[in-house]
């Protein structure tokens, strides 16, 4: 069985979070700062299980 770097996460075995910000969010964080991005965290590669490689 050969290993090849994961197509989806191209090897670095997780897929960056992203945020997106609209200031029609905004309100106050707990720390009185505003805040008007909603972000999504860093996540495991679902096909190759946070490996970077793939094998066929």
């Amino acid at each position: 069985m050969e290993k090849e770097i994961c197509p989806i996460c191209n090897g670095k075995q997780v897929i960056a979070g992203t945020c997106e910000c609209n200031s029609e969010w905004r309100h106050l964080d707990d720390d009185n700062c505003i805040n008007d991005c909603i972000c999504n965290p860093d996540t495991e590669c679902p096909t190759c299980s946070g490996t970077g490689y793939v094998t066929n």
